[in-house]
This record gives structure tokens, sequence and C-alpha cells, in this order.
């Protein structure tokens, strides 16, 4: 049995994802292959190699596939992958837009946000916004699943390289679509996805200039910033802050849900954490339902409070 790891990277560095991606497929073999493609992403195939468990790294490095855009990315995949009994990504924007396209030329089912596997070939993913459980058995030949990370402990790295690294020769242009640009947010704060503390806000926040009193507590406790769909939609926090079944689903040591008050989207996104602080002034939400701490209260007094009390001015 081989497994096949479609890599997420930035062509320097090997995105974390791809170290939980990598728990779950040793729980399916020890023959596992990764992939990276990209344009001069030669940086990141190395650091790929201090990867454990890798048996291969397989770098296809070109001009056409820059922006690793999913619609020839999909079809060397699918050339590649038939020699796999999986291949594997990350229930994330990437992975979702990838693999699906791939299984389609494949001609087979994919299983998409995978918590646990059961067996070489049942597996267990959320429906229902998470509020049910499914187990799904695949009889495919191929079997291609996105995981979703915060299921899955990460792996560490190696201190050497110990798999081999493997120029591909395949180049497959992209006639179907195009890059235009992109506008990329600069934060010094965590990476939503990465970080060990998230402060997240809701429409209890009331306006976009009240969601920056979230930032100082953040700045303090080395937090990322998120967002509930409601504060997005109306204007307060950029989309990609939004926590949820339709933004990122995110696990951290410590989330604090601030004038949030905990709808059923919301909570696929982040029940998973590990410590829930919750922040509202009404005590039937359902926040406090999940919630490990709850604080029943006015926002706007208990966040200056909160800032002082770590030390802020």
């Amino acid at each position: 049995m081989k497994v096949l790891i479609i890599a997420e990277h930035d062509n320097q560095t090997i995105k974390p994802i791809t170290h939980h991606i990598m728990t779950a497929a040793t729980q399916l073999s020890q023959t596992i292959d990764l992939l990276i493609i990209g344009d001069q992403c030669k940086k990141a195939a190395e650091n790929a190699c201090l990867l454990p468990h890798v048996q291969q790294v397989l770098l296809a490095d070109h001009q056409v596939y820059a922006h690793q855009l999913a619609e020839n990315c999909a079809a060397l995949v699918a050339e590649i992958g038939k020699q796999y009994d999986y291949i594997l990504t990350g229930a994330t924007t990437f992975g979702k837009n990838l693999l699906p396209r791939a299984a389609a030329l494949l001609d087979v089912e994919m299983i998409s946000d995978v918590i646990r596997i059961q067996s070489a070939d049942t597996f267990v993913r959320p429906i229902y916004a998470g509020n049910v459980m499914a187990t799904v058995q695949s009889t495919d030949k191929i079997k291609m699943l996105t995981i979703r990370g915060t299921a899955f402990p990460a792996v560490k790295t190696l201190p050497a390289p110990a798999a081999q690294l493997v120029v591909l020769s395949q180049i497959i242009e992209n006639t179907l679509s195009r890059f235009e640009n992109q506008q990329l947010t600069v934060s010094a704060r965590p990476e939503l996805t990465n970080a060990r503390i998230i402060i997240s806000g809701g429409r209890g926040l009331k306006s976009a200039e009240n969601f920056k009193l979230l930032e100082a507590i953040a700045d303090l406790l080395n937090a990322a910033i998120g967002a509930s769909r409601a504060a997005v939609d109306a204007g307060f926090a950029p989309n990609d802050y939004q926590v949820g079944q339709t933004g990122k689903v995110v696990a951290p040591d410590l989330y604090i849900a601030v004038g949030i008050s905990g709808a059923i989207q919301h909570l696929a996104g982040m029940k998973d954490s590990k410590i829930i602080v919750a922040i509202n002034n009404d005590p039937d939400a359902p926040i406090f339902e999940v919630a490990d701490y709850g604080l029943v209260g006015d926002l706007f007094k208990i966040l200056p409070e909160l800032q002082a009390a770590l030390g802020g001015e």
C-alpha cells in the first residue's frame, strides 16, 4: 500500500498542515511519498526531505505550475497518482480546490474532512456542521482524502534529510485558467490556523472600530484574531479572519470568543479547541454550552479590564 501526500508550501517552507497529514498517512502505510508542485520551489522540496516517514519527495518544479493553479496541477496529480493506493492533502482551500478535480480525472470518489481513520478503507468525517459523524467505507482502488489537520497531531522534522529527492519531468500546460493577481494580508500576529491562542469577535462588538479592542489583547497574548461569519458579513472584519464551517477550522490551546452567540456554523470551526472562554452579555447564548469558562457581562467593560490584567495600558 502506497500513500502520496500533496504538500502545501510557499516555495520555501512546508506549511504546518502537511505535518498533520503525515500523521494520518502513517496510519495507512509506511510507504509514503510527498509531492511538491510549484515554480522555483526546490527549497521547499529540500525542507520536505526533513519530514519523517517520507521515502521520496517528488518535485514538479516548472513555470507552468506557478501559483499552483488547480487545473493543471490536478492533471499532474491524476497522472502520478495512478501508482498509489491513497492520495492525501489538507482539508484547506488548496486541498478542496485541487483534489476533487484529480478524483474526477481518476474516476474515483473523494472523501473530505477526514478526522479519523478506522481501517484501510473506512474513514470518519463530520457532517451537519459537525453535529453528526459519518463513517464512510470506500471500495475504490485509489482512495482520495482531504485530512482535517486539527484531528491529527503534527510530526516533527528530522535533524537531517532522510528522503530521496526525485525531480519529475512531466510538464502539463494550463489551458483553462490563468493567474491575474493576489493580495496577501501581512500580519505580525500568528497565522489563524496555526496559532496556539485565538481571540475572536462577533456581532456583539457592533462595529469595525470596536473590533480593534481585540488587537491590544491579541498582542499581549501573542494571539491570532478571528471572527464569526456574522461579524465578517457585517464588515467588522476581513474574510480571512472567519472561523466556522464556511471559514477556517481551528483547534488552538485557548480560544476566546467575544460577543459571539455560538451559532452552529461557528461552533463547527472551533469546538475542538482545548480551552474555550466565552464573553457574552446573554447568559443563554449557545456558546456557553461548549465553553470551559464563561463570563456574562458587558464586553466593553470586560475587555479593558482584561487588557489591564494582562499588563496592557
